[in-house]
């Protein structure tokens, strides 16, 4: 398996909608361990969608989705259950797992956006500290990240990311930051999806 480069960026990636399907196919297109594990999508990119639709993603709205689609499914190769790469071979899954990490952030990365690969950065070391600590508001640690790519970083999210890191429960806040910055951005029908997507309660905040 090859090392973290900006590979995940082919020429499919153009239309944000079609993120999965440009991961799945660059995934089998490349001869690793993971290519014959690759399925087709069963779900849209919602949360591609979501970042895509930002302004600070406007230079290159279907790169940023298929990073952002590439975190999430090395997260959930590592703590759910992945759309894209099926394996029962649980080191396998990890490895993919991380290799989508690596990719992904290569890719933000050549595009130039330091703020948003800190940001991503933060987001996957809050996700492990969570399932370590089995604590909750994951699902909200992934909507408020998204937007901050999108959209922008905002104190308000720093603080309710902190108290997350400190051990408060966090998901209220993350969820009001993001909704309403969202909101501002005219990104509330794509939140909306996002939400389904990462199975998100907005009135059990978790």
């Amino acid at each position: 398996m090859s090392g973290p480069s900006p590979a995940l960026a082919g020429p499919a990636a153009t239309d944000p909608a079609a993120a999965l399907e440009a991961l799945a196919s660059t995934l089998r297109g490349q001869g690793t361990l993971i290519s014959a594990c690759v399925r087709e999508p069963a779900e849209p990119a919602a949360l591609g969608i979501l970042v895509a639709a930002g302004p600070r993603a406007a230079p290159a709205p279907g790169a940023y989705a298929q990073v952002i689609e590439a975190v999430r499914e090395g997260y959930l190769l590592h703590y759910g259950q992945p759309r894209l790469v099926v394996t029962d071979d649980r080191d396998l899954a990890l490895l993919a797992g991380d290799y989508m990490y690596a990719n992904g952030l290569a890719l933000l990365a050549s595009l130039g956006d330091l703020e948003a690969v800190r940001e991503l950065a933060e987001l996957i070391a809050l996700c492990a500290h969570a399932h370590t600590a089995k604590g909750g508001d994951v699902p909200a640690l992934w909507l408020a990240a998204t937007v901050a790519i999108g959209v922008g970083e905002a104190p308000e999210h720093r603080g309710a990311r902190d108290a997350f890191r400190a051990g408060e429960p966090a998901g209220e806040r993350l969820w009001l930051w993001a909704s309403s910055t969202a909101a501002e951005a005219g990104l509330g029908e794509q939140l909306e999806a996002a939400v389904k997507t990462v199975g998100f309660d907005p009135n059990g905040r978790g």
